[in-house]
């Protein structure tokens, strides 16, 4: 690996499709959902760190740091990312959510490999069709920008880095790899789908 990447997983929203429940602690296939994610992340990145804004002890259980928002107000995605910024010591900061257990193997590679060959602000990852905006790898550097953004009042995550120099990498080779978690229905239908593989 030739920069240090570390890797922050967002876990701090309210999963109100989930009836409240913190979706990374939900179980799937006998473990927490988040478990999955850092299973898949573990060998691609030098660190990793959980957002989380409420049951930061039993993330902690985990044996990552956790890190709360910075920004009150449950402010989206968009606040994690920027917490995990103002703490970030790597080159490069990968940014993924709690709830997708099946994220690509090779994530991080590709994703670096792209963002370096656009000599690209950030690459996003897209499943062929439509960007996955939590996926991402960024420069730490984008963080008073997007405090800036935030402070306007704004939250969507593709308008934030619109102004930017964006790399979308398809990873329509591996069409389950985003496949993530809302409801008991899509849990029951994803450890099906991880049982087979």
């Amino acid at each position: 690996m030739s920069q240090q990447i570390e890797a922050i997983i967002l876990a701090g929203g309210l999963a109100r499709r989930m009836g409240g429940e913190d979706k990374g602690l939900i179980e799937l296939l006998g473990k927490p959902m988040i478990a999955h994610v850092i299973g898949r992340l573990k060998d691609q990145v030098n660190k990793i760190r959980i957002n989380a804004n409420k049951n930061q002890d039993r993330y902690a259980e985990l044996g990552l740091d956790v890190f709360a928002d910075q920004l009150e107000g449950f402010l989206g995605p968009l606040a994690g990312i920027y917490s995990g910024l103002a703490e970030c010591q790597s080159s490069l900061m990968l940014v993924v959510p709690c709830d997708c257990p099946l994220l690509p193997l090779d994530l991080v590679s590709r994703m670096q490999q792209q963002l370096l060959a656009a000599n690209a602000d950030l690459a996003v990852a897209t499943d062929g069709e439509r960007d996955h905006s939590v996926v991402m790898l960024l420069k730490p550097e984008l963080r008073q920008s997007l405090k800036t953004y935030l402070e306007t009042g704004q939250r969507r995550v593709e308008s934030w880095y619109d102004e930017f120099n964006v790399a979308r990498v398809s990873f329509a080779d591996q069409p389950n790899a985003f496949v993530n978690v809302n409801t008991h229905e899509q849990k029951q239908q994803l450890a099906e789908v991880i049982s087979k593989a």
